[in-house]
């Protein structure tokens, strides 16, 4: 990079960080060239309301545009860090096309501290889409999500972390739709995000009333998605965080957004067939493996005692494959999470 970029990345940085920061209920706009940044108002229909921090970097020329949704669970930290490092990066001036930041997408839960639920109506906000504007806090955070970020961008990236109890082998869900066009796409972004663990997610698209998840709501849409998972139990280590601004960054050179060198695909690990493994009671968890393990099917996940040390259940592996990730602190409640096992793909198609 010349002096002249430095100075010109500079000058761009000083102008953004001194950027009015509004509060509205539709995303900020920006002329050619600039970034605004804004809240997304959700409004209080009597549980609360809260704000969505975004922002948005149009370049001076045309493009695709982008949306990069980061915290959606308020306890996966590295990629809400890394998307305030991506918005230093980026000089909108030789952006083509949009970028569209949610830096933190589940405001109540990141303040609270919570894992997979909202603190105030109980919902995982990755199963409240499309959402409804009039339904419950998470629903309407959804809703707006869904109406100002995912249905304005021509490809959706949800990033995501093992939450604050999960210790997880970076992958990425790459869905395949079998619309063979959308899936090329899907499948290009996700060799360029650079994870060399994808997960060949093989759910059927559901109806755009009706999609649950994040990225679902942008597939059910025509719009290429996929969910990357990157971090583990809340860190913010930097090893985490670069994985995302890398991720993030080849993703936007790969779509001729940046200039620059398109960094190849790694070899990469096909996975499929994934199972979560739930908590059959509550309870205290110890773990007998590590995300990123080999296990064979029948192998040990771990084992379920109760306050007192007493065993429980003893946790086995559906089938023979890999440990995607795996609950590495001790409270465990019925239902929920222990492990994630992936089978591993002979091929990628």
């Amino acid at each position: 990079m010349n002096i002249q970029s430095i100075l010109r990345s500079a000058l761009v940085l000083v102008q953004l960080n001194f950027l009015s920061v509004r509060a509205d209920a539709e995303l900020p706009t920006a002329a050619p060239g600039t970034a605004a940044r804004a809240y997304l108002e959700v409004p209080d229909t009597g549980d609360g309301m809260t704000r969505i921090p975004v922002s948005v970097f149009r370049g001076d020329k045309d493009g695709p545009t982008l949306a990069l949704i980061a915290g959606t669970h308020g306890y996966e930290y590295a990629p809400m860090v890394a998307l305030q490092h991506v918005g230093r990066r980026i000089n909108p001036k030789d952006l083509s096309g949009t970028l569209i930041m949610v830096h933190v997408a589940n405001m109540p839960s990141f303040h609270q501290r919570t894992i997979y639920y909202g603190p105030v109506d109980g919902k995982n906000l990755n199963r409240a889409y499309p959402g409804k504007p009039d339904g419950t806090l998470s629903e309407r955070i959804a809703h707006i999500i869904t109406t100002q970020v995912i249905e304005k961008a021509d490809y959706v990236i949800d990033m995501h972390s093992g939450d604050g109890n999960e210790a997880l082998r970076p992958y990425i869900y790459m869905p395949r739709t079998g619309d063979l066009q959308l899936d090329a796409k899907i499948k290009s972004m996700a060799l360029a995000f650079g994870i060399d663990h994808i997960v060949i997610d093989e759910r059927p698209v559901s109806a755009p009333d009706a999609t649950v998840f994040t990225d679902m709501t942008a597939l059910s849409r025509g719009i290429p998605s996929m969910t990357t998972e990157a971090g583990q139990l809340g860190s913010t280590d930097p090893h985490w965080v670069d994985i995302n601004v890398m991720g993030a960054m080849n993703v936007m050179r790969h779509l001729g957004m940046l200039p620059g060198e398109v960094i190849p695909p790694k070899p990469t690990v096909w996975l499929k067939g994934y199972q979560v493994v739930t908590s059959p009671e509550n309870g205290f968890f110890r773990p007998a493996v590590k995300d990123g393990y080999a296990i064979a099917e029948g192998g040990i996940l771990g084992e379920l005692v109760d306050h007192f040390g007493t065993h429980i259940a003893t946790i086995h592996a559906p089938f023979a494959g890999v440990v995607n990730y795996v609950v590495a602190t001790p409270p465990v409640r019925f239902g929920e999470p222990l492990a994630m096992v992936s089978k591993l793909a002979e091929e990628e198609n």
